[in-house]
């Protein structure tokens, strides 16, 4: 039997009916329902509300009263604590993000070296970083202790006699700066991630050049990681922004409102002296610094960082 050639037919292409196309999209709406609900009822509505409260005196007692934007002059006017914890939240970010992207950075170098056990110190510097905040605050008090602490011990056997730590009003501040130095483990493993991403060719070619170790790191590795350092430094300065509960647990806003940073007084405001109004304008006015100085320091990354492609 002698074999048929091949024949090409034409599929005809059904165009979806319009029932059909709003059956989809009621499929994906619904899909996506669960994070509308959290959007706009956890999100965009709280928003809105706190908004509307900062011009409002509201206690949760009483309905919210209009008053204009008193809370805001008396913020910048008449609360003397309103600055302090302006200052000590900028003292805090000013030593807490470089020390934290420094630290981080320091220990991605020593843990990208090819050695056996490596990824057990790797796993043992990444620790801290799942453990809570509250225990962590309660283990760090044990450290600053000034009579029987881990590092007023640690530093006596040299002779050195230590400070007061948390009870001291000159050293509560960078206190709290060394603890959270503790916690750089996930920054690390995002170093760790962009030093492996470093293309090993440069390295080749500048160690043909004649570099050493140190120009290669600095002249290769950094402007390559730039990034990766960018990121840190944004995200690193807005959650220094609002640093709470170690000050919360650990001092209690002293001694002498030395750790009484910005967050600290926006929960006194709220939830001690119920003045809801005045906590929603500092909220507010919070929102505002981060973004400006987020922006200030965007701008300046046009300067420093170094993308791949950029000429």
């Amino acid at each position: 039997m002698e074999a048929q050639p091949f024949q090409e037919f034409d599929v005809p292409i059904v165009a979806e009916s319009a029932a059909g196309q709003r059956r989809n999209n009621i499929t994906g709406y619904l899909f996506a329902l669960p994070w509308f609900i959290g959007f706009f009822g956890f999100t965009l509505y709280p928003m809105i509300s706190s908004l509307y409260y900062s011009f409002t005196s509201f206690n949760t007692m009483q309905a919210p009263k209009w008053i204009g934007l008193r809370n805001y002059t008396v913020m910048f006017t008449r609360d003397p604590l309103f600055w302090k914890s302006v200052g000590n939240t900028f003292y805090y970010a000013a030593l807490s993000v470089p020390a934290g992207i420094i630290a981080s950075l320091t220990m991605a170098v020593l843990l990208n070296q090819k050695a056996r056990g490596i990824r057990v110190f790797r796993t043992l510097f990444y620790l801290p970083t799942v453990i809570s905040s509250v225990a962590l605050s309660l283990l760090w008090l044990w450290m600053f202790e000034p009579s029987y602490g881990l590092l007023n011990t640690f530093l006596s056997w040299f002779g050195v006699k230590g400070p007061k730590w948390l009870s001291d009003p000159a050293w509560a501040k960078p206190s709290l700066v060394l603890m959270s130095i503790w916690t750089v483990g996930g920054n690390m493993l995002i170093y760790l991630a962009a030093l492996q991403d470093v293309p090993k060719s440069l390295h080749e070619a500048a160690f043909i050049d004649g570099a050493g170790v140190f120009t290669r790191f600095t002249r290769v590795t950094i402007p390559m990681i730039t990034p990766t350092i960018f990121f840190s430094l944004v995200t690193g300065f807005i959650g220094s922004m609002q640093v709470f509960g170690q000050a919360f647990i650990m001092t209690g806003g002293g001694p002498a409102y030395s750790t009484y940073f910005y967050a600290y007084e926006l929960y006194d405001k709220a939830f001690v002296s119920y003045q809801m109004g005045f906590a929603s304008a500092m909220a507010w006015v919070l929102l505002v610094i981060t973004m400006i100085l987020s922006l200030a320091i965007l701008g300046t990354s046009r300067k420093w960082v170094y993308y791949e492609g950029d000429k």
